[in-house]
């Protein structure tokens, strides 16, 4: 055991049984109240570690907090962490549990109802033989993305606030609502933050960093029809479904389903509606930006064959929900990559860069200016009710958050 492995593993248990499920398509911001559950917590233990600069926003939800530089004109620093868990699953009555020194074989997550965690359906548990797993009963999703990160985050903090032989520039702590719905941090505020640059904390196993996301946007096809009755509508009913069907066989066969790596893809996700009106909604996302533009373009042009087809003003298209790559921004700043690359080998961890294949808060954070890469916070299977988190995982990742910070140290504001 590491000096983290209590102080991390007590601070996660202690956050992953508050229930803080967001909730898609909400009016309401935060979209669920039960995230100012944890935000509250989080700001006692900031003020209660003698944290400075606490600050709680009560109408956003997002909990700010610093440990004060004691290098002059050092960069500083944030660390940033989503509160709220996916509302995929049940994440209510979170029942965690420590399974120790785990070696190579299924584990009962719940006698009473069956529920096995089987290591042939999830093979990477075998990369922790040896380690201390923390488990759900297997009715819940656990909440390791993201209270992982943020019990990793508040961890690095204490300890450093308690050495201070240890040389930093101020250390921005900011917890955020509503990542899993698309919150993307929006009501982050820069000035009350006071970070020159930043890194959120989220993803799966120990050692992976990504300084580059999807660019990403939703279209939304709507098909106007037109509705008689069934026994006498030949050349007179046009159906929407029909349309919208018409509309699916279109689109280019690059699905999530069929691609990896850099492709990109469509993702024809949602349709409502009946013969007088459908709507049809399709995700796309793509690593290049010029190819992202390029599957907008395509987009816009079966909206215009459609039209031909079947009449002008039959079929509208509209974008909502984007977010662009971080990878423009973080770029302007490569010391940031390369000291997150040497902090990763400083924990005898191997680093592993991957482009990753969806976005995260560090996409509007960089998007709005502030280049902000992710780390992993080392939780496996997110979404999920079979997700896992290591302890050791967590130790190794705090650790790394340290050794970032003591390296970021050697660099001066304005250089």
């Amino acid at each position: 055991m590491s000096n983290f492995y209590n102080d991390v593993l007590e601070r996660f248990i202690k956050y992953v049984k508050v229930d803080t499920q967001s909730k898609a398509n909400a009016t309401c911001t935060p979209s669920t109240q039960c995230q100012f559950d944890l935000a509250k917590i989080l700001y006692e233990e900031c003020m209660n570690l003698g944290f400075s600069d606490c600050y709680y926003d009560e109408v956003n939800c997002i909990v700010y907090a610093k440990v004060k530089a004691n290098v002059e004109g050092a960069l500083s620093v944030a660390f940033i962490a989503h509160m709220d868990t996916s509302p995929d699953v049940c994440a209510s009555n979170v029942k965690p549990f420590v399974y120790k020194n785990y070696q190579g074989e299924d584990v009962v997550l719940n006698e009473k109802e069956k529920i096995i965690f089987d290591v042939k359906t999830f093979p990477n548990i075998l990369k922790y033989i040896g380690e201390d797993i923390v488990f759900t009963d297997g009715t819940t999703l656990l909440g390791g993305d993201d209270k992982a990160g943020i019990a990793e985050i508040i961890t690095m903090a204490d300890y450093i606030n308690k050495h201070q032989e240890i040389k930093h520039g101020d250390i921005c702590l900011a917890f955020t609502p509503d990542e899993e719905v698309g919150g993307l941090a929006k009501d982050l505020d820069f000035n009350i933050l006071g970070a020159d640059i930043a890194y959120t904390l989220d993803g799966d196993y120990v050692g992976y960093y990504s300084d580059e996301t999807f660019n990403a946007s939703e279209a939304q096809f709507t098909i106007i029809g037109k509705n008689v009755h069934p026994g006498t509508a030949k050349g007179i009913m046009k159906n929407a479904l029909t349309i919208a069907n018409d509309i699916f066989n279109q689109i280019p066969p690059f699905r999530p389903e069929n691609t990896e790596g850099r492709v990109g893809y469509y993702h024809p996700h949602y349709l409502d509606g009946n013969v007088e009106k459908a709507n049809l909604y399709c995700l796309i996302r793509d690593h290049d930006e010029g190819l992202f533009n390029e599957k907008k373009q395509t987009l816009e042009r079966i909206k215009d064959l459609m039209n031909e087809k079947y009449g002008e003003n039959t079929v509208s298209l509209k974008w909502a929900n984007s977010y662009s790559s971080m990878k423009k921004v973080v770029d302007k700043y490569p010391f940031m990559t390369k000291e997150l690359v040497e902090a990763i080998k400083d924990t005898n961890i191997k680093p592993t860069h991957l482009a990753f294949r969806g976005g995260t808060d560090g996409s509007s954070i960089s998007s709005r200016g502030l280049a902000c890469p992710n780390i992993s916070a080392g939780y496996e299977n997110g979404h999920s009710r079979f997700e896992y988190v290591p302890v050791q995982s967590m130790e190794k990742i705090t650790e790394i958050l340290i050794n970032l910070v003591k390296r970021l140290s050697n660099y001066k504001k304005g250089e």
